[in-house]
């Protein structure tokens, strides 16, 4: 389904009043919250025509399109001057289950309570798109245009692959797209504390999807005689070396990241931070970052972990064969082959692997926004030390980058030092505190300013 006709002020958005159509992330937020968009099955219809109403009601054009009807996508553009490039805000609405989760409030509730609002979403990432709506609806309020076009993509389908959301749209409508050089997004700016330094970490790349099935394969027969090395026992031998993950690969921007953090931190911590670049090795920095270790291990190395296992048919059969499923992140520059090449010593003989998805990425990130946004976040937060970050996981900039687009996550949010936000990501009672949210709507609307800026300055300069 697609829907390609441009919309300005509707009748929804006309009367459309109060917190919301101001540009308050936090009301918006709570109304984002309270659609169930559990991917699967998603069904992100009903949020995104919201979004849209939104959006139409402070004058921007509106497009939605889909593969599937019940899976939308919105992109909406906030015309400027015409002075500069289009910038892009990207962001998806679906969140994965709160199944077998324990909850202290309701996940689809979107309450305030403790300074936070709670729910399914709130920092991953409901919770950002509130952010880049109300910043843009700020813009649009001020009645100043910005030298360039502020384009909005709201995406279905993230959380299990983008197939339908941010693939979709860069493969059938990459015209909505012209002329972007640079995206924000996803997953970036949430500080990270080490000794007594606070790092912003901006996502400017991201590790590779690489998922492996392997059949590893032994004698079968009846199950009340004795088989040794059998099947089930060459997986579990498996699955027990797999704890020692692969060797440490660095590329330029883990080494970026490392390099800047230990230039700004005491020599004791300076020290574990450069050791994978000089030794690599990553035993120092588990040593002296404890769980913070974590995020830069996965940085610095190919990453493997078995998520599903199947064999056997009956409890009396002994299988000949079972599989396992790996969830493999590669790093930039590196390839299946690579990944199969480290395994290759703890593979049982006779072991089938199969490459069930591979969304590869090898280029380069654009580090030429990182100053600007460095700038943005030294003035509202003077202890802020801004780093390029690899992403451990994958988000949907992959996608944009297949059209030239360098997407920077950056979605700051300035959280006390007592928030521990990464245990929240995908688990129970997450939440977002009510002033972080304040702070990112800050960063983002100021941003979008500087970067308007920042052409008409140089258009200035040309005409001069």
């Amino acid at each position: 389904m697609t829907d390609l006709s441009m919309t300005g002020r509707s009748m929804t958005g006309r009367s459309m009043m109060g917190r919301e159509a101001s540009g308050e992330p936090t009301p918006i937020l709570q109304r984002l919250l309270r659609f169930d968009t559990t991917n699967p099955p998603g069904e992100e219809g009903e949020c995104i025509r919201y979004i849209r109403d939104l959006l139409a009601g402070a004058g921007l054009e509106t497009v939605i399109v889909a593969e599937d009807p019940e899976r939308p996508n919105l992109v909406a553009r906030l015309r400027g001057r015409g002075d500069a490039p289009p910038l892009l805000l990207q962001g998806h609405v679906d969140v994965v289950t709160t199944a077998d989760q324990r909850w202290s409030r309701d996940p689809f509730g979107g309450e305030i309570a403790d300074g936070c609002v709670w729910g399914r979403g709130a920092l991953d990432m409901k919770g950002g798109v509130a952010m880049m709506l109300a910043a843009v609806l700020r813009i649009a309020g001020e009645g100043s245009p910005l030298a360039g076009d502020v384009v909005l993509a709201i995406l279905s389908d993230e959380e299990t692959g983008g197939d339908l959301g941010a693939r979709f749209l860069v493969e059938s409508h990459p015209e909505l797209f012209q002329g972007i050089e640079f995206a924000l997004g996803e997953f970036g700016g949430i500080p990270t504390r080490i000794g007594d330094r606070k790092f912003y970490l901006v996502q400017v790349a991201e590790k590779q999807i690489c998922w492996l099935r392997v059949a590893v394969k032994g004698d079968g027969g009846h199950a009340s005689l004795p088989v040794n090395g059998g099947a089930m026992t060459r997986l579990g031998e498996l699955l027990r070396a797999l704890e020692e993950q692969p060797p440490v690969v660095m590329t330029p921007v883990a080494e970026r990241m490392l390099a800047d953090m230990a230039a700004r931190v005491d020599p004791e911590l300076a020290a574990a931070l450069r050791q994978p670049i000089d030794h690599a090795s990553t035993e120092l920095v588990g040593e002296r970052l404890g769980p913070q270790s974590a995020l830069i291990d996965a940085a610095v190395r190919n990453t493997v972990n078995a998520t599903m296992v199947r064999g056997g048919s009956k409890i009396n059969v002994i299988p000949s064969e079972v599989t396992v499923d790996l969830d493999c992140r590669l790093l930039p520059g590196q390839t299946p082959r690579d990944l199969l090449r480290q395994l290759e010593p703890i593979l049982p003989a006779g072991t089938e692997c199969e490459v069930l998805r591979y969304d590869g990425s090898t280029a380069e990130p654009d580090l030429s926004l990182l100053p600007l946004l460095r700038e943005t976040l030294r003035e509202l937060d003077p202890e802020a030390v801004t780093v390029p970050f690899l992403l451990s996981g994958s988000s949907d900039a992959r996608f944009f980058k297949t059209l030239g687009i360098q997407s920077y996550g950056f979605l700051p949010l300035d959280l006390p030092p007592e928030f521990e936000p990464w245990g929240l990501i995908h688990g129970s009672d997450e939440r977002v505190p009510v002033a972080s949210l304040d702070f990112g709507v800050n960063a983002i609307h100021r941003f979008l300013r500087k970067f308007s800026a920042r052409y008409a300055a140089a258009l200035t300069s040309e005409v001069g």
